[in-house]
């Protein structure tokens, strides 16, 4: 019986090994992170890169219709140039619901903001109860679907079904109809305000964690106050996040869509163009003007990259400023 060869550095029977060469491994290192990338980028260009230039050709296509558009062949898409763009721009509706949209941002931003700077502020003090549980009952919020949210306002709002209603009622003070006229865009904006608040807070708290103890002992050592030590120190050192809530929110009320459209049946007050999105949707599903909903749809994506680049553009230039000081 042979024994079995023993395996040595240079392999069995003194044959050394097939080892890489120093070029094909260095070549398998950097393939890598490429191949790693591959699922990622099939699935951007699937579900993100596909879908916007299919609605940037459509929005520069038309139905043409001949004669009485019975038939075969009596509809036909062709090309419209610019056509749909300069509807868009002139369409009344369309810029009603932006100068709507525009009144509503003006009320949710600076209150949710300041908002979640304070709540932030206050869980961020040295002596503060029950955090944990502060923390989470002002995010969950957060985590309820919007059209869920919505819904639930929606019937508190409601005079019928309201207990603020009742209470009201039973006291003999005044009931304001909050789904009719000017407190409309009061009650849109709670929901906004009840929802977000709690994402921009956790963002906010998270900078605050970040700063280094030292920097607050030193300014107790100088004699500041615990609001000097808020105003002069965490505010500003938290500028970026302030800055990054800021664009977000930008973003969300410039794509308003859930909390009209869901309270819409609750009210004779809201349209079906209240916002820009709900006449892209109205037009492109109620009116089956697929081309014309495309064209304001990259108008208003368009317009949110503007809006917010410019604000981007603008902090960072600010922030450039305070670091040349």
């Amino acid at each position: 019986m042979k024994s079995a060869a023993r395996r040595g550095p240079y392999g069995v029977e003194g044959a050394p090994y097939d080892r890489p060469s120093p070029r094909t491994a260095r070549g398998g290192a950097h393939r890598a992170p490429y191949v790693f990338l591959v699922p990622a980028t099939v699935l951007f260009l699937l579900f993100f890169a596909l879908p916007i230039g299919y609605a940037l050709w459509l929005s520069f296509r038309k139905v043409k219709v001949s004669g009485l558009g019975l038939g075969s062949g009596a509809r036909s898409e062709v090309w419209a140039g610019v056509e749909n763009y300069t509807a868009a721009l002139t369409d009344g509706e369309l810029l009603d619901g932006a100068l709507r949209v525009f009144g509503y941002g003006c009320i949710v931003v600076p209150v949710m903001l300041g908002l979640a700077l304070l709540f932030a502020l206050m869980l961020d003090a040295e002596k503060v109860r029950l955090a944990p549980f502060t923390r989470l009952a002002i995010f969950l919020p957060y985590a309820i679907p919007g059209v869920v949210a919505a819904l639930l306002w929606g019937f508190l709002y409601l005079p019928d079904v309201s207990p603020f209603h009742f209470v009201l009622d039973g006291l003999g003070l005044p009931q304001p109809d909050l789904l009719d006229g000017g407190p409309l865009y009061l009650a849109l904006s709670n929901i906004a305000v009840w929802g977000g608040t709690g994402f921009n807070m956790i963002v906010i708290y998270t900078s605050l964690q970040a700063i280094p103890a030292e920097v607050y002992e030193a300014a107790k050592l100088d004699g500041a106050t615990p609001l000097q030590i808020a105003l002069r120190i965490k505010i500003p050192m938290v500028a970026p996040s302030l800055v990054l809530t800021f664009f977000f929110s930008i973003i969300a009320t410039l794509q308003v869509f859930n909390e009209p459209t869901t309270l819409r049946p609750l009210t004779n007050s809201l349209s079906t163009t209240w916002s820009p999105l709900m006449k892209v949707y109205q037009d492109a599903f109620g009116k089956g003007d697929i081309h014309a909903a495309a064209a304001q749809a990259t108008l208003i994506a368009l317009a949110t990259l503007l809006l917010s680049f410019g604000f981007l553009r603008a902090a960072n230039r600010r922030n450039k400023q305070e670091a040349a000081r």
